[in-house]
């Protein structure tokens, strides 16, 4: 073989090597192990804090790890409370021992309440949690509560069968609420990493501020060890001054918690509302996860329990009394309007096709894991009965209830590609002794709030593990981005991790 030949042979080859490197690259184990992930599903349970229900969780930064300074609560002029007492109507609860200025269990002696019991719940609004977070700190949480000391009380979740799930797959020890507050809220933060817009809110809904941007407190407000704080307000301070809807606020598709105007359309939450502070949110035109998934033809599906009653039901006019919409009576569905986020947006007003194309019921979600039907993301919320949130349902029902679609989903056909996440909407108010991240990249003006329990279950996800990086909220929607090739939402911070530190690569 001639030399000349020879080099080209070898030109050949290397031109061939080179061409295989190009049409097949070398791909990260990382990015590998998310392009494994086919199918997302996300489960979003009510008002829990981490330490309130995984705070004896072995391996996980629990109760044990809280310093004398984060546990120890102050009275509103600094001091140490002298003991934790629990309020109802502002007065101290006799039902209730007084206890130590500490954590204490809620399931054990002297308390002794346990998990299938409905118990008080803490106020858990915008400026609250702010406040309860004293700059990470973590020590105004009965301070600012209306239920005093009952914020420090957890749970010895080893007799939760989530539980056993999170020790047999992965669960993640700093996952905090995306935003401040409570669930209307934090449901935003999920599907559009942003705060609704309501600037023509009338007075009556903004929230009453002092110099500091604090709540403002009634003269003369009691010590946190006699009575409840007490502020001034005009309602629920819903709606910042600048015009953020940042606290429970109806929407205006039904089903809302506004019923319809007398002879308007009945698909419509009255405009005037039955008082001024319950002016329904305008309809809202940010972009949505919903709205990048479309966009790219991704599937997906908002599910929620009770979704189809609650429908009907709100439709129908206002002298009928609601038995499924924020209706507590025993067996009652417990339907929760300001848990449907997707609802608020003109997009998915009722008559639309994305409206009948995206938002479906809870038996929608059974049927359609059983068949091996899901979408690429799964987004269900359970109906009020079982989302675990105190004073109108138990831990126990909504336990078993997000252990039994586990069981379901684990046997259905798409398992074997699938990543769940079991996470909650936010703290619901109880005390977390670890401080959320804060600075640039890491929040803003609307959060990150209280740490709160997150699951990631399936067959690719670290085995009886314990992940330790910063998530939010809206890392849910940073992992379905960057799995699907979406385009990112503004107000998901940098800094968030995206989930893929749980996933085996």
């Amino acid at each position: 073989m001639s030399i000349r030949r020879s080099f080209a042979l070898t030109a050949i080859a290397v031109s061939i090597w080179l061409g295989a490197c190009t049409t097949k690259p070398v791909v990260a184990p990382e990015d590998a192990a998310v392009q494994r992930i086919q199918n997302v599903v996300v489960i979003f349970a009510e008002n829990h804090s981490f330490d309130n229900l995984y705070g004896m969780f072995p391996g996980a930064d629990g109760v044990s790890n809280a310093t004398a300074a984060q546990a120890t609560q102050l009275d509103h002029d600094g001091k140490p409370l002298q003991e934790l007492v629990v309020f109802n109507a502002g007065k101290p609860d006799e039902r209730f021992p007084r206890m130590p200025n500490k954590p204490f269990r809620i399931d054990a002696p002297p308390v002794n309440r346990a998990i299938d019991q409905i118990v008080p719940s803490p106020i858990h609004a915008f400026f609250h949690n702010q406040e309860q977070i004293n700059g990470g700190q973590n020590n105004m949480f009965a301070a600012m509560s209306q239920v005093g000391g009952w914020t420090m009380g957890y749970y010895d979740g080893s007799q939760f069968r989530l539980w056993q799930w999170a020790k047999e797959y992965t669960l993640a020890d700093r996952f905090f609420m995306g935003a401040f507050g409570g669930s209307y809220l934090n449901h935003q933060y999920l599907i559009c990493a942003c705060a609704p817009r309501h600037a023509d809110a009338p007075a009556t809904m903004r929230a009453v501020l002092d110099a500091n941007g604090k709540l403002t407190k009634v003269p003369g407000s009691p010590s946190a060890n006699t009575a409840a704080v007490q502020v001034v307000s005009r309602s629920g301070g819903q709606v910042t001054s600048d015009g953020w809807s940042v606290n429970t606020s109806q929407p205006s598709f039904q089903p809302s918690g506004i019923p319809p105007a007398d002879g308007g359309s009945p698909d419509l939450a009255n405009p005037i509302g039955r008082a001024s502070k319950d002016v329904p949110v305008p309809p809202q035109t940010a972009r949505t996860i919903g709205d990048t998934m479309s966009a790219k033809s991704v599937s997906w599906a908002w599910y929620s329990g009770g979704w189809n009653a609650a429908n009907a039901e709100g439709r129908l006019p206002a002298s009928v009394v609601r038995k499924v919409i924020y209706a507590s009576d025993e067996g009652s569905l417990n339907f929760q309007p300001h848990h449907q986020p997707f609802n608020y947006y003109s997009r998915f007003a009722p008559g639309t096709k994305a409206r009948a194309e995206h938002l479906k019921d809870g038996d929608d979600f059974l049927r359609d894991m059983s068949a091996g039907t899901l979408p690429a993301v799964s987004f269900y919320k359970p109906a009020g009965r079982f989302t675990q949130h105190p004073a109108y349902t138990d831990i126990k029902s909504g336990d078993q209830h997000m252990a039994d679609l586990l069981d379901k989903l684990r046997a259905s056909p798409q398992w074997k590609n699938m990543l769940i996440v079991v996470t909650y909407d936010e703290n619901g108010g109880y005390w977390d002794h670890v401080p959320p991240p804060s600075g640039p990249g890491w929040g803003d003006r609307f959060g990150p709030g209280t740490r709160v329990p997150a699951l990631l279950i399936g067959p690719t996800v670290k085995r009886g593990f314990v992940d330790h990086t910063s998530y939010y909220t809206t890392s849910i929607a940073k992992f379905i981005t960057r799995r699907f090739g979406l385009e990112p939402l503004a107000g998901v911070r940098e800094k968030a991790g995206d989930l893929s530190g749980a996933l085996q690569p």
